[in-house]
């Protein structure tokens, strides 16, 4: 007799399981549009940052630009994970700030 009531028992205790697994996995996206916009903001991220090797020669429209492109960027980075937000916006500062500087010591000139 014990054995009919344990394994209903049983049987809904892994079905209860079962779907607490899928409902969580449900919560968590990995579509290829997620996956697409993740990627683009670290694209623009590495672009950006790449041309700063270059910053002495750039023109002051390019880096005018640049320094546009750094503040489309930044509400992005703001949205990453904690660790990662203090990270890339730091980098992210520091390369405006270079723009910044290089187009401020063109204008002088």
């Amino acid at each position: 007799m014990k054995k009919h009531k344990i394994f209903p028992a049983i049987f809904v205790i892994g079905v209860v399981s079962l779907c607490g697994i899928q409902i969580i996995q449900e919560n968590v996206s990995f579509s290829p549009v997620v996956v697409y916009a993740q990627d683009a903001w670290r694209n623009e991220f590495d672009d950006i940052c790449s041309r700063t090797q270059e910053a002495m020669l750039i023109t002051e429209d390019e880096l005018r630009t640049l320094v546009e492109r750094c503040d489309k960027l930044n509400p992005l980075i703001q949205q990453l994970s904690e660790t990662q937000k203090k990270i890339y916006s730091k980098r992210l500062q520091m390369c405006k700030e270079l723009f910044t500087f290089m187009l401020e010591s063109k204008h002088t000139k």
